[in-house]
């Protein structure tokens, strides 16, 4: 299809420019005469033109008009005359082609693609949001020593919570102590040796539990304090063993 006249793609839909077809039907009156006497018919801006200014010859702005194709189509009817049928018909191509299934569908693609570009750009800049985020509560967090830690538990500890610091088990940390001279077992019980029995690191507990013949019976257990816990973790330490939460990054 030869191009009779400049369509304008850029909106939702196709739009033709109200003085180049004023020109291209060849009218007699001026412009501004026409234009207000072809509304009379019914047309309505905003549904079927749109008004903006423009630079006439005299190089002040002119009002000038984009018009729907159906609008235009109506006035090339309106004139009544063999270069009016012929843009008519012109305009009719348009709508045709623009209404074809393979153009519907080459817009919807279109449409897909930009809105896809979108949400592409969206997810880009939430992903940069949450990078920053969580550096900013990476850089706010406080960093969480072992000393922290014990510090602020006044409890008694069981050697096996003390070993799951490390990531070990009660026997390799009962092992450990008793290899480095700090702990000897006597029965079923870990005891300190003297020189480190009166250092305030353990405290003992005497649990009571019923027997199978039904009487009580009672069995002692080894804690160790907050400042035992330190001093196991300094000795430790000196060996090149570090607790859990001061080997994350």
């Amino acid at each position: 299809m030869d191009e009779l006249i400049r369509i304008n793609y850029d909106s939702e839909r196709p739009t033709v420019n109200g003085r180049d077809l004023h020109e291209a039907l060849q009218v007699k009156t001026a412009y501004k005469d026409w234009f207000p006497r072809m509304c009379e018919y019914g047309f309505v801006e905003g549904r079927d033109f749109c008004s903006f200014l423009s630079e006439s010859s005299g190089g002040r702005p002119a009002v000038n008009h984009q018009l729907t194709i159906d609008m235009a189509k109506q006035l090339c009817m309106i004139q009544r005359t063999d270069i009016g049928r012929k843009f008519r018909q012109y305009f009719i191509q348009v709508e045709e082609a623009w209404n074809s299934p393979e153009a519907i569908m080459a817009r919807a693609l279109q449409f897909a693609n930009q809105q896809l570009a979108l949400l592409s750009q969206q997810n880009m800049a939430l992903t940069e949001t949450v990078a920053i985020q969580n550096q900013q509560i990476t850089e706010m967090k406080p960093k969480v020593s072992y000393y922290d830690v014990v510090l602020n538990c006044k409890d008694l500890i069981s050697t096996s919570a003390i070993a799951k610091d490390y990531g070990k088990s009660a026997i390799w940390m009962n092992r450990y102590l008793h290899e480095k001279g700090v702990q000897f077992k006597q029965g079923d019980i870990w005891l300190l040796y003297q020189r480190y029995a009166q250092e305030g690191y353990t405290s003992t507990k005497t649990h009571t539990y019923p027997g199978t013949n039904g009487e009580t019976h009672t069995k002692v257990h080894t804690y160790w304090t907050q400042k035992g816990r330190l001093f196991i973790y300094e000795l430790m330490k000196s060996d090149g063993y570090m607790p859990l939460i001061e080997m994350e990054v």
